[in-house]
């Protein structure tokens, strides 16, 4: 363990610290060769306010795009190397730049708008919490101007990185996916997200029955719902509904069972009208010459009024069964006022 220690990669660490010296002072000389190049660049096309560009080419003149174009060509570089040198070698004047910071953080701090607050950035190097001592690193530099950060390390500067990483919809679905797996992930989520979530994914009518069955197989879920009086409704409807179809569907593959049915209801029908006979053939008789008030004399013609209403579709019923087409039948039910006029 203690060999680990000691060493860095394929070195011991005393080399390692050798090398690193020699490295920054490499750094240091591309910096410097970084700044010159962009220096050159600028006494090629000094920067220019917006709208300052000069016309197109001609025999003599160039754009500036043009004439570091054909800088980049003769030196053997991008364009956009030439213009990075450039725009960094503007914004750091010669007695500005900080020796030991490299050209890139230098690139970086460039974004900074305010000069005096440019200026005293490059001398405030943060701390890199692995060596303990304040330098400057390509995130640092990031963090300091709010840039994405190559190496996340904060909360934020992960989430930032993972939301990156998900724009696409296929990705960022397969992602969720394999979150949500992790017990101790979803427990974080809110209660009110989850429900969103579930919305959003069984929008689809399949979907949602395919959930709702198999959420409803657990006896809580199912106890639960059931008391909330609109679910409740509504499920007995469905249930209506669901019989309904049934019963159709049963009707159109078995004729018989609409004679069956036919016969039932005819039954009902004949023990109902039955019943009402009897039940009044005993009850007016003990009636006769009883007063009554006003409102109940009231109450009884209303009643009376929809006992000839249901007596008269009933004889409609029974008409149009037996003759098709036929009219219909007049005066129905007209027999049922009989001892009306007696109250």
């Amino acid at each position: 363990m203690t060999e680990v220690k000691d060493r860095v990669g394929n070195v011991t660490r005393h080399r390692y610290e050798q090398l690193v010296a020699q490295a920054k002072e490499l750094i240091s000389q591309v910096a410097r060769a970084q700044f010159t190049l962009g220096d050159m660049a600028l006494e090629i096309e000094p920067m220019r306010p917006v709208g300052g560009s000069v016309p197109h080419g001609t025999e003599d003149l160039f754009t500036v795009a043009e004439s570091l174009q054909i800088f980049a060509d003769d030196i053997g570089v991008e364009r956009s190397t030439v213009e990075d040198w450039r725009y960094t070698a503007n914004r750091w004047p010669k007695d500005k730049r900080m020796e030991g910071v490299s050209f890139t953080v230098h690139r970086i701090l460039a974004s900074v708008t305010d000069e005096d607050e440019r200026w005293a950035a490059v001398h405030d190097a943060p701390l890199n919490p692995r060596t303990g001592a304040r330098q400057w690193t390509p995130d640092g530099a990031k963090r300091v101007v709010g840039q994405r950060v190559d190496r996340p390390v904060t909360l934020d500067e992960k989430v930032a990185a993972v939301a990156d990483l998900t724009r696409d919809d296929e990705v960022a679905a397969q992602v969720a996916t394999d979150l949500l797996k992790r017990p101790k992930v979803s427990e974080h989520v809110t209660p009110a997200e989850r429900k969103r979530v579930v919305t959003e994914l069984t929008r689809d009518d399949d979907t949602a029955q395919e959930v709702t069955r198999d959420l409803l197989r657990r006896p809580a879920v199912a106890r639960s719902t059931m008391r909330d009086d609109t679910t409740r409704m509504l499920v007995n409807r469905a249930q209506f509904d669901n019989t309904a179809e049934s019963r159709e569907k049963i009707r159109d593959r078995v004729p018989a069972v609409r004679k069956i049915e036919h016969t039932l209801e005819y039954v009902d029908l004949v023990g109902s009208c039955h019943g009402f006979v009897a039940t009044l053939g005993r009850l007016v008789p003990k009636m006769r010459g009883q007063q009554f008030t006003d409102d109940e004399r009231d109450t009884v013609r209303r009643q009376l009024a929809r006992v000839r209403g249901a007596a008269g579709g009933v004889g409609e019923v029974a008409h149009a069964v037996a003759c098709p087409g036929g009219e219909s039948v007049s005066g129905a039910g007209s027999g049922s006022g009989s001892g009306s006029g007696s109250w």
